[in-house]
């Protein structure tokens, strides 16, 4: 298996603060890195959806969705709907999506221990949420977002049997080069789980693309955490910041081709 063949690409339309809307749509992320797995997000589970993404090998879709209220001021926000009843169906929904779409391979829960804690949501209705994942398909696997900083938390213990992928992401850029050690704490937290890598294009605490000089070194280390095995690959955030970060994007297609 190649480099390639372990990237995923998040694929959706989210509005990130000071971006402006990609010509990009669902499925273009992946193209442009050459990748073949995506993580689909921001967008109702639909089966127009799904057959939108057919062509591709793997696709995770998202389980606290992400919708849009209006403001006072006449404008929309993005929000999250994490109630446990939502994310519970929603889970049960990409379940049974996955039966007709057998490319389906995973629900996906974006920020689960903070929307968690939002939502005081407990470890037992936790358990419901990945029976559910579970109910039509027993091998959907549940992938859940965890931050670097956040894997001091003491709730992992209690929720990490009802997690099969852990989707590891440093929030700050400038601390790429802890990359490593990040990855043996997530190793110490979630023992024997597959560590998929995150990698921004942009850097969401600066509103900007993240320095170049970090995404090389993130990059090298994704690269040297999958030959050695501790990472079981990489995920690309996100289709959708392609043409404003259209230099990291770019030397991450390069970068790819050039290991595959």
């Amino acid at each position: 298996m190649s480099f390639r063949d372990v990237g995923w690409c998040w694929e959706g339309q989210g509005l990130d603060p000071g971006v402006d809307p990609s010509i990009l749509g669902v499925g273009d992320g992946c193209r442009f890195f050459g990748l073949t797995r995506a993580n689909y997000m921001f967008h109702p589970n639909t089966e127009f959806a799904m057959q939108h993404m057919a062509w591709l090998d793997e696709v995770t879709c998202d389980i606290a969705k992400w919708g849009y209220k209006d403001t006072e001021h006449g404008g929309s926000d993005h929000t999250v709907d994490a109630r446990p009843e939502r994310v519970k169906s929603e889970a049960a929904l990409v379940s049974q999506l996955s039966l007709k779409y057998p490319n389906i391979t995973g629900a996906f829960h974006d920020d689960m221990l903070g929307l968690a804690r939002r939502e005081g949501m407990t470890p037992e209705q936790y358990g419901e949420v990945y029976a559910a994942v579970k109910s039509a398909n027993p091998n959907l696997k549940l992938w859940v977002v965890v931050y670097t900083h956040e894997l001091s938390g003491p709730e992992w213990a209690d929720f990490a049997p009802y997690m099969d992928v852990i989707n590891l992401w440093i929030w700050r850029s400038e601390e790429v080069d802890r990359q490593a050690e990040g990855i043996l704490r997530c190793q110490d937290v979630f023992p024997g789980k597959p560590i998929i890598m995150g990698a921004y294009l942009r850097d969401y605490t600066l509103r900007a693309p993240v320095p170049m000089d970090r995404v090389k070194i993130q990059w090298e280390g994704i690269l040297r955490g999958v030959g050695e095995g501790s990472l079981a690959g990489y995920s690309i955030l996100s289709g959708n910041l392609i043409d404003g970060q259209l230099e990291q994007a770019t030397w991450i297609r390069d970068f790819i081709a050039a290991n595959s």
